[in-house]
């Protein structure tokens, strides 16, 4: 099995503008009321959700989103990355497997193209499909020489795209 490695800095640059980005977006929607980002909440990071966006439907009343964000710099792959396993040694489950977010919202940083894809939708058909799929996995240095490897599988943004209702491409450019 092939992996890549990435350092810790390399991800946590590629998250943060993937979060930031996806922030200003959502305040730049005219409905938008709050959007609280609760990526260092612990209570939040045990159910995977980095954002609750508050918003206002067309009747004027306030309803809540939440969001995982998932940041990819690798554009021109033509696939999706679905982390089932988020550090191999510890045996934890990946964020696409465990999260409770309304919406994984998967952003390619370099084209600044966001793509919205709901949930439990998505997941269904990703675990009733994930042996169609390539298993990779990526390391990362956490100090000392060490590092935790985390498991994806390597899914086809068309294929998701054409199987699974709602999913949403939006460019932020």
């Amino acid at each position: 099995m092939s992996r890549k490695q990435y350092s810790m800095n390399d991800g946590m640059s590629v998250a943060k503008k993937a979060s930031n980005d996806i922030e200003q977006f959502l305040y730049s929607k005219a409905e938008t009321v709050e959007v609280l980002n609760v990526e260092d909440d612990g209570a939040y990071q045990a159910i995977d959700i980095d954002l609750i966006w508050k918003w206002k439907n067309n009747r004027g009343e306030i309803r809540t989103t939440t969001i995982e964000i998932k940041g990819d710099r690798y554009y021109g792959t033509g696939n999706y990355f679905l982390e089932t396993v988020s550090n191999k040694s510890k045996g934890t489950p990946g964020c696409f497997i465990y999260t409770q977010a309304d919406y994984v919202l998967y952003y390619f940083v370099g084209p600044m193209e966001l793509h919205v894809l709901p949930m439990p939708d998505t997941r269904n058909w990703f675990i009733d499909n994930i042996n169609k799929f390539k298993e990779r996995e990526t390391s990362t240095p956490v100090g000392n020489g060490d590092f935790y490897i985390t498991v994806g599988r390597l899914v086809p943004r068309l294929e998701l795209q054409e199987a699974v209702n709602g999913v949403k491409i939006i460019s932020l450019k």
